[in-house]
Parts: C-alpha cells; sequence; structure tokens
C-alpha cells in the first residue's frame, strides 16, 4: 500500500496531471465535436415585404401611371465562395438598404462549423487553393462578428463609419487558428 501511495505522489502524478491537462487543453482549442454539430439560421432580408397580390386600381378615366420602383434593398456587389480550408459554398451579397446602410448577406451557407468563426469583410484577393487560406489577415478587414450559423441564410451589418467600396472579398476566418475556411471575390453589379 505504502508503494501505490508513494507511486501516485510522486513521477506518475505529475504526468498524469499533464495528460489529464493536455486533453482538456486540446478538447477546449480545437473543439472537435463542431465538427459534427451544424447551426442553421435562416433570416431574411432587411426591408424586404413580401406582398401576395397587388391592390386592386380604382376605375379611372386617367392613363394609369407606371408603378415608381419601390425603394428597397439594393445588391451592390456579389460573389460564390470558394473553399479554403473546409469545404465552403453560398452566395454573398453586398447590401445597400432603403436606410442608406448597408449589410453583408450570405445566401445557402454551407461550411464546416468550428471554433470561433468570424465573417471579414477584407481588401485581400481571392486565391484558390492553400495559397489563398493565410491571407486575409495579411491587409485591411473587418470583423463583422461571430459567424452566426454555418448552414443558411444570414445578414451581417455593416458599421456606419465603413466605406463598402474600400474592400473587394469576404472571408469566412476562422480566428483561432489564423485560417480561412471559405472566401468570395465581390464583383461590383
Amino acid at each position: 500500500m505504502g508503494r501505490v501511495r508513494k507511486a501516485l505522489t510522486g513521477p506518475l502524478a505529475v504526468a498524469v496531471l499533464v495528460v489529464v491537462g493536455g486533453v482538456g487543453f486540446g478538447l477546449y482549442w480545437f473543439q472537435p465535436w463542431k465538427l459534427w454539430q451544424d447551426e442553421t439560421v435562416q433570416e431574411a432580408l432587411p426591408g424586404v415585404v413580401e406582398n401576395s397580390a397587388p391592390p386592386a386600381a380604382a376605375p379611372s378615366d386617367e392613363p394609369a401611371e407606371p408603378p415608381s420602383p419601390a425603394a428597397g434593398p439594393q445588391t451592390l456587389a456579389s460573389g460564390e465562395l470558394i473553399s479554403h480550408e473546409h469545404a465552403t459554398s453560398g452566395t454573398v451579397k453586398l447590401v445597400r438598404l432603403a436606410d442608406g446602410s448597408h449589410v453583408l448577406r450570405l445566401e445557402n451557407l454551407n461550411t464546416s462549423n468550428g471554433p470561433d468563426l468570424r465573417v471579414w469583410l477584407t481588401d485581400a484577393p481571392v486565391k484558390q487553393g492553400q495559397a489563398g487560406w493565410h491571407v486575409f489577415d495579411d491587409g485591411k478587414y473587418v470583423s463583422l462578428g461571430k459567424l452566426k450559423g454555418n448552414k443558411g441564410s444570414q445578414n451581417y451589418a455593416l458599421p456606419a463609419d465603413v466605406d463598402p467600396a474600400g474592400y473587394g472579398s469576404v472571408t469566412i476566418w476562422c480566428d483561432r487558428f489564423d485560417v480561412s475556411f471559405g472566401a468570395a471575390e465581390l464583383a461590383r453589379v
């Protein structure tokens, strides 16, 4: 009994503590369970009102005026997501809302879940393959916040002091490992 107690208080106890601590840290850092957990978010584009049918016009002797375009959201730029570190697909749109504010919209997003994923608006060029994994933190970027879900359609408001004309790409960025999961070049519409 004395030998067992001595072994558990000596180098073996230190080794057990180091292994348990290492496993705990690894689980926290990598969060491997997120690879099997999907989070779907479906948000409507702000300012879009769905009408089932236009109102009936009252009979009149005067010729009808052509309908005026509704002041609604306007797509300024868009692009398709390409895969980087993880398989990623979907459409990205930079939209100006009727009130003059801007949102970045991810539509039909499909990527892996992961720790500390962010949506960045950047000035970096989008490169195919591994060459594009690490370029987005080299230049100018604005974090629009945590990725709301790894699947679905979602909106990210641009801060009022950000001029969207100064940015030409978007990345789903893993801040923990400084790597792009996927990115899209924004082409002006």
